[in-house]
């Protein structure tokens, strides 16, 4: 069972991710808050797997409560994804940057939320292709590639790291690169060690800063 907090200021806005979240039976909602102060004391009482935070809420909005979250041991190894109806690239990429290991918008069809609470909670895919291609095409065009953030990878990290950065799943990688899905996630977790990463999110960015993944590339 994955366990989760709804972070939004609209009450129907929790109801309504509430029943799409629940309906296969795997997912339960433990706790709902309607800002982000809230929020943050709510996940540090339930300590879920994951939070289904809105960025745009009264008293602490969905980035600083995230910061929180991410910072504070009581939270446990809770994960953020944020879900907005806003998708300009400053939003996502500051997100990220706030520790968020996931960004869905709230048009995203109920088999596609309940899709992403999965993987997230699995510690596998963090966004989707698109929109992690977006952000940090943003990113790597307003900075020189930082080769040093990769420096002592051997040949076969950094191809690792390159479709992480390309928003593959560890599944994924494997077909891409004929290993297993549990090889590859052998190689994360190792990649995520190396580079001091929290999470995927932090690869992702790594991968781009550091000039492996260009805008525009594949």
């Amino acid at each position: 069972m994955i366990t989760t907090v709804l972070v939004d200021d609209q009450e129907v806005v929790r109801a309504g991710l509430r029943a799409l979240a629940t309906r296969d039976g795997d997912i339960e909602v433990v706790a709902e808050a309607a800002d982000g102060r809230s929020g943050v004391a709510t996940v540090i009482e339930h300590r879920p797997d994951l939070v289904l935070m809105d960025i745009r809420m009264p008293i602490m909005d969905g980035l600083e409560a995230t910061r929180e979250i991410v910072a504070d041991r009581r939270a446990g190894d809770t994960k953020v994804v944020i879900l907005t109806t806003f998708d300009e690239d400053e939003n996502v990429f500051a997100a990220i940057r706030a520790g968020a290991a996931g960004y869905l918008l709230k048009d995203v069809s109920p088999d596609q939320l309940r899709s992403a609470i999965r993987t997230v909670a699995a510690g596998d895919a963090l966004l989707s292709p698109s929109v992690t291609r977006t952000v940090m095409d943003t990113v790597a065009r307003a900075a020189a590639p930082r080769t040093e953030l990769i420096t002592g990878l051997s040949p076969r990290d950094r191809e690792i790291l390159t479709h992480v950065g390309l928003g593959l799943t560890n599944a994924e990688i494997g077909t891409a690169l004929q290993i297993s899905p549990a090889t590859a996630r052998t190689y994360v977790s190792r990649l995520l060690r190396q580079l001091g990463a929290r999470d995927r999110s932090g690869l992702v960015i790594i991968a781009y800063e550091s000039g492996l993944v260009v805008p525009g590339g594949s």
